[in-house]
């Protein structure tokens, strides 16, 4: 049992690392233009096999979607009113991101994340948090530097469709289900690797 768990513990290694790179996000249902913004954040890489490694991230991201429609009652006069507007997410990211390294380094990724809102400008919205799953192909080079791209698909409805419509057919309500879509391109670096 001891020869085994000293194996185990020899092949395990840890590595921090930084990422950041451009979102270009939107939500889904809207028929709006996407909104093009940045996000930055650490992970440590968990290598548990040779093809292998667990990599849990935290993330600060922005997302959102640009030119979305919003029909509103003017107060003043109550008469309906329609504005087109960009909507801001801001989100602190908890992901766990599986890596599989196929060749000379070629990676698969995909995993979990749960999203906390820590900003945002809509008016009215159903949840505060968000669920996303997280799929994306990268390329390590030796040096520890990965180039990165990852599509992340929130699950949860954010917006309340009471407020927010379709801003290209003609007041129409297009659809009640309103979730993030999130393409990720960028960088990552982790310390410690073999030059």
């Amino acid at each position: 049992m001891f020869f085994m768990l000293h194996q185990v513990q020899a092949q395990v290694s840890f590595k921090p690392g930084l990422r950041g790179g451009f979102n270009f996000s939107t939500i889904s249902e809207m028929h709006a233009s996407y909104k093009t913004d940045f996000y930055v954040g650490g992970f440590g890489e968990i290598n548990i096999k040779k093809h292998y490694a667990l990599q849990p991230e935290i993330t600060y991201t922005r997302q959102g979607s640009n030119n979305v429609r919003r029909n509103y009652s003017d107060p003043n006069t109550g008469t309906e009113r329609m504005e087109i507007r960009d909507l801001h997410l801001d989100y602190l990211s908890f992901a766990l991101i599986n890596k599989f390294t196929f060749g000379p380094g070629i990676q698969i990724q995909f995993g979990p994340a749960l999203d906390v809102l820590v900003g945002d400008n809509l008016v009215k919205r159903k949840e505060y948090n968000d669920l996303a799953f997280i799929t994306g192909i990268a390329y390590k080079l030796p040096s520890g530097l990965t180039i990165e791209a990852r599509l992340k698909k929130g699950l949860f409805d954010i917006l309340d469709s009471d407020y927010y419509y379709n801003d290209r057919n003609d007041h129409y309500l297009f659809g009640d289900y309103n979730t993030n879509v999130n393409f990720q391109v960028g960088l990552s670096y982790s310390f410690g690797e073999k030059k």
